[in-house]
């Protein structure tokens, strides 16, 4: 299953931070919280990604082309500027990244259309490149498969400064933006899509995933919310990215699954009682 994470916002209400990176690129404990997504990802057995790119998106793709010349011993050979021997040692990730210039200012449900012709296989991890969590993604990958909808929502129980969703059992029913203060579940990212969902979407740069899309998988009974009460937290202030780092300088970062021992993926097709619905 490929992982495809929205890399394009412009990080505005962070801008202190991130004045000269697009957000995903803002660094958590030296490293893009792009790549921490990523490592979770990972330790759930997800090894290849689908960038939505946007804003200052060549500050990504330098990234990602520089990932080894970073931390590893070089030789290079001055006559032969195209000989460079890269020596190992470091991480080594076998992640297979495509990076998709999906538009400067295309918004979330514009970039996974713009996207879906690197998307493979049935069904895919649709994710933020801003949010950390330890959400168990192979039990929300059984979760899905279980339900027989096109689309799973990770729903969340954060502060309420978000917008929530309305739920009938693990149905989504509604949405309702921006709360004075949160009372239900909201939408934390980590979607599971068919692949399905995208013929439902347009090349339109203006459409956003979380109205129409969303709105008409829930109306229309295509949209089933696994609830996840364990560590969310989206990274959308400077409080926020200083509450990140502080996390993981700690050394006890809720979201550094990587460094627990590994749990095979749920077996697909695992019914919802196995899908730690209360």
């Amino acid at each position: 299953m490929q992982a495809v994470i929205l890399c394009g916002g412009q990080g505005t209400r962070i801008r202190e931070t991130s004045e000269h990176l697009p957000k995903p690129m803002v660094p958590i404990g030296g490293k893009p919280i792009l790549w921490h997504v990523m490592k979770h990802c990972a330790s759930h057995g997800i090894r290849e990604f689908v960038l939505c790119l946007g804003h200052k998106s060549h500050e990504v793709k330098r990234w990602f082309l520089d990932y080894h010349l970073r931390d590893r011993d070089l030789t290079v050979r001055l006559g032969r500027p195209e000989q460079v021997e890269i020596h190992p040692g470091g991480e080594e990730e076998d992640w297979i990244i495509t990076l998709a210039e999906t538009g400067e200012h295309t918004m979330t449900g514009g970039r996974l259309h713009r996207a879906g012709h690197h998307i493979r296989g049935e069904r895919f991890l649709f994710t933020y490149a801003d949010g950390l969590s330890d959400i168990d993604i192979g039990a929300l990958e059984a979760f899905h498969a279980g339900h027989g909808r096109l689309a799973t929502v990770t729903a969340v129980a954060p502060p309420g400064r978000y917008g929530e969703l309305e739920l009938k059992g693990d149905a989504v029913r509604a949405f309702r933006e921006k709360p004075e203060h949160a009372a239900g579940r909201i939408n934390g990212g980590f979607f599971i899509l068919d692949r399905g969902v995208l013929d439902r979407l347009d090349d339109d740069p203006a459409l956003v995933w979380e109205r129409e899309p969303l709105e008409t998988l829930a109306a229309n009974d295509q949209l089933r919310a696994y609830r996840h009460d364990g560590f969310w937290h989206a990274m959308d202030t400077t409080k926020d990215y200083l509450d990140l780092n502080r996390m993981w300088d700690s050394g006890q970062a809720p979201w550094m699954s990587w460094n627990r021992p590994s749990r095979p993926r749920a077996a697909r097709g695992a019914g919802k009682e196995a899908a730690c619905l209360p």
